[in-house]
């Protein structure tokens, strides 16, 4: 999870875009300037993109994106309210955890395959994202990194916990959380994180995307469902647990003293 200490800016166009090329669904987030971290707005446009996306049947596979040098930064804790008539701070943040929830769940429950393509920074829920999506496809310069015990707080943020022991395995994934380390673009390959790393990642995404369109839709989408089911059952009550813990761990006293020092060495470098 990232934490900006900007105010947000007035968006002249939507902070997700979605559009076909032939079969092929691209949903693109478009905060180049914030590093793409996710606000309530974008959250509630990568939901309603996604799943406009998966109930046509002209879709055969889903490519998400983020515009700029980096995929996701993570959660914009500092976008302004995701919900205004929220009692208190605990259910404020919950409902933008929430919010959060149904993005991962629709990555996973659209019928279609969706290739993420990660170039730069794939943070905290950026790297959630990543890991949700059934494919990744990287550029050189990708780094997925999860600094929740820097923080203070849990390594439960939209899945992640649930899915990165299922991707490379609960002792990389024990590693990785517990020295809140950065996994590069080679290391991803290597752990079977990531397909492979690309000059084009996009372009490859795409080529990758049609090649699966043009294979039986039924067997594709199926495929997905069985593999799904192969991991478990217990994702969304996973979704729920982490969506709690984090809320209570973001809430400590280590946690605020960490984020004003995460501000204060913020301000430091301006």
């Amino acid at each position: 999870m990232s934490v900006s200490n900007e105010t947000p800016e007035n968006h002249a166009v939507p902070v997700v875009s979605a559009d076909a090329r032939g079969s092929v669904g691209i949903v693109t987030m478009r905060r180049p300037d914030r590093l793409n971290a996710l606000t309530g707005e974008s959250m509630d446009q990568l939901r309603d993109s996604l799943v406009d996306l998966g109930r046509s049947d002209d879709i055969g596979v889903i490519v998400l994106r983020g515009e700029g040098r980096a995929f996701c930064a993570g959660l914009d804790l500092k976008d302004g309210r995701v919900n205004p008539l929220a009692a208190d701070p605990v259910e404020e943040f919950h409902d933008m955890l929430v919010a959060g929830v149904e993005v991962i769940w629709a990555i996973r429950s659209v019928p279609q395959p969706v290739i993420a393509v990660i170039q730069g920074h794939a943070v905290g829920a950026g790297f959630a994202l990543a890991a949700a999506a059934d494919l990744r496809m990287i550029a050189a310069d990708a780094r997925f990194s999860a600094p929740f015990l820097n923080l203070g707080m849990t390594v439960g943020d939209l899945g992640l916990s649930w899915f990165l022991p299922r991707l490379i395995g609960h002792g990389r994934a024990t590693r990785t959380f517990l020295d809140a380390g950065t996994i590069d673009a080679e290391t991803a390959v290597k752990w079977g994180l990531a397909q492979e790393v690309s000059a084009d990642p996009f372009g490859d995404a795409l080529d990758m995307a049609h090649r699966l369109c043009g294979l039986p839709r039924y067997g594709v989408r199926s495929s997905k469902t069985l593999i799904n089911a192969s991991a478990g059952a217990s994702l969304r009550d996973h979704l729920d647990s982490e969506a709690r813990a984090q809320v209570i761990g973001a809430l400590t006293k280590n946690a605020v003293q960490a984020m004003d020092r995460a501000s204060q060495r913020s301000k430091e470098k301006k």
